[in-house]
């Protein structure tokens, strides 16, 4: 009898051990982080099956809205109730993902934007969060923002054969990754300054009046200046030009992939330079078949509620210069890799994977 007891509170001991570990296993798998942007808070959670294959999946991405840099552009600072109302939202989020999607504390990242990043003040900010959730708050500057881009939107198994673009409202930048002496990952930064909302910036005012068929003809006028600038990119850093794999992200080439293809279902979704030249040809001239799309598909809806047609027209153009400038496009593979807004928390992942080459 005694034996039977012993050896029945073994086999409960030993399934019990087998499910913590499962359930390490689980938690081990789930990554978190909360980002302090200028116009809001955002949170995202990640089940990571194969970093280095990039492969994850978004469980839950929310944000709240949290104007916390409004104060910057009156004293340099950020204004006190903004810090301790930044603050509240962070923890209550900190213990929502602890408790609702059991991330270990270890697997939870915070960070700042490179917006907020410019008050004068952001240690206060630093020390109230860490007060609350014994974390640390990073902030991400302009200058590691085209290398997080690459760490956070291409798969680490495709470093060495890939680069990044990202076109913003503000500019277009990125960047690959060359294999240098003892096998150092040493990554090289690509930028322009024309993005989709400063380049339509600059063809309006080459404009007399509001009106579409003009805006289209100035901004066919301004494509040379555009490659030029595109080029320039390129030069500097040939070997850009020698990658088999060009994934691209930012809300220009969100809004072709949707209107084009339907969302995107895929973390890296594959597209050619022909599906581009097809939706510039309709964006320029038949805009009213995406309006009428918009009626009934709730993405497409989405993208014209974000963008004008001179917006779109602007972004397709520099996709296109981009890709055209490329030698052998039609033998590359494109990517539009849409999960850019959380390319921090992955390239945060991957660093502190020791399955990951670093990056310098």
């Amino acid at each position: 009898m005694n034996i039977r007891k012993i050896l029945l509170s073994s086999f409960v001991l030993l399934c019990f051990f087998q499910n913590s570990l499962f359930s390490q296993e689980i938690t081990e798998n789930l990554f978190a982080g909360i980002e302090i942007g200028s116009k809001g808070i955002k949170m995202s959670v990640l089940d990571v099956k194969n970093i280095k294959r990039g492969d994850f999946v978004i469980k839950s991405y929310w944000s709240e809205n949290v104007g916390i840099a409004k104060g910057i552009a009156i004293d340099g600072n950020l204004a006190k109730e903004d810090i301790d109302k930044a603050a509240a939202v962070v923890y209550s989020n900190y213990i929502k993902i602890k408790n609702e999607f059991k991330v270990s504390e270890d697997n939870i990242f915070l960070v700042g934007s490179s917006g907020v990043a410019m008050a004068k003040n952001t240690q206060e900010l630093i020390d109230k969060v860490k007060l609350s959730t014994n974390k640390n708050l990073d902030f991400i500057d302009a200058q590691t923002e085209g290398k997080m881009l690459l760490k956070g939107c291409v798969p680490p198994s495709d470093y060495k054969d890939s680069m990044i673009l990202d076109i913003g409202g503000g500019n277009t930048k990125g960047g690959y990754i060359d294999v240098r002496n003892n096998d150092a990952f040493v990554f090289f930064p690509l930028s322009v300054s024309y993005g989709t909302i400063t380049l339509t910036e600059a063809v309006i005012k080459k404009t007399r009046k509001d009106d579409i068929s003009e805006y289209n003809e100035k901004s066919f006028g301004f494509l040379p200046t555009l490659r030029d600038q595109i080029n320039a990119m390129y030069g500097t850093s040939p070997v850009a030009l020698e990658k088999e794999k060009v994934f691209m992200s930012g809300g220009a080439v969100w809004a072709f992939y949707t209107l084009y293809n339907g969302a995107a279902k895929e973390t890296f979704n594959q597209f050619n330079l022909e599906d581009v030249l097809n939706y510039d040809a309709v964006l320029k001239n038949n805009f009213k078949k995406f309006e009428e799309l918009a009626k009934t598909d709730k993405d497409v809806d989405r993208v014209l509620k974000t963008y004008s047609q001179k917006y779109l027209i602007s972004g397709s153009n520099i996709l296109l210069v981009c890709l055209e400038a490329i030698p052998g496009i039609n033998d590359k593979k494109l990517y539009f890799a849409k999960e850019g807004q959380i390319a921090w928390l992955v390239s945060y992942i991957a660093d502190r994977s020791k399955k990951i080459k670093k990056i310098y």
